[in-house]
């Protein structure tokens, strides 16, 4: 990280900044090219770190390159805000954010899928206590991106 004065390395300050995101964008590469999707997510902390849960339909450019590549990039934000100036370059923002890499892979495990829309849910609304109709769950595309690499930041 080129600004280590803003680098986070405490664990608890970014697990509270993965709480507070709503968002995690997911990067892929596509021959050559970058595809990049926002998505709702779920996440949990593990022994080796972090697991994020995301759905959505069961085919798709992403669902295509997860069979292909197995791996992605991510990022996700928080507490935004311009600083203002007088001069255009005085003005600079506030953030906190995360960065990282990890391996990708669809989740076909029935109690796996029903775990991570729980994930999904708790994380969305702050509850944990879902049921899901069996048909729902069959129906859902659910993968889940392990952390391999990850880098927090802030600027406050």
């Amino acid at each position: 990280m080129r600004r280590n004065d803003r680098e986070i390395t405490d664990k608890a300050k970014i697990q509270d900044i993965i709480e507070r995101c709503t968002c995690c964008r997911l990067g892929f590469c596509d021959d050559g090219t970058a595809y990049i999707v926002p998505l709702s997510f779920g996440y949990e902390k593990t022994e080796n770190g972090y697991v994020f849960y995301f759905h959505g339909a069961k085919e798709g450019r992403k669902i295509d390159l997860i069979h292909a590549t197995h791996k992605a990039g991510f990022e996700m934000d928080t507490h935004y805000k311009l600083n203002e100036g007088v001069a255009a370059c005085e003005y600079s923002a506030r953030f906190q954010s995360i960065i990282g890499n990890g391996a990708v892979e669809i989740v076909e495990d029935f109690a796996e899928k029903k775990h991570a829309l729980v994930r999904i849910m708790q994380h969305n609304t702050g509850k944990a206590d879902w049921e899901f109709p069996d048909q729902h769950v069959h129906a859902v595309g659910i993968f889940k991106l392990t952390v391999t690499e990850l880098s927090c930041k802030e600027h406050l």
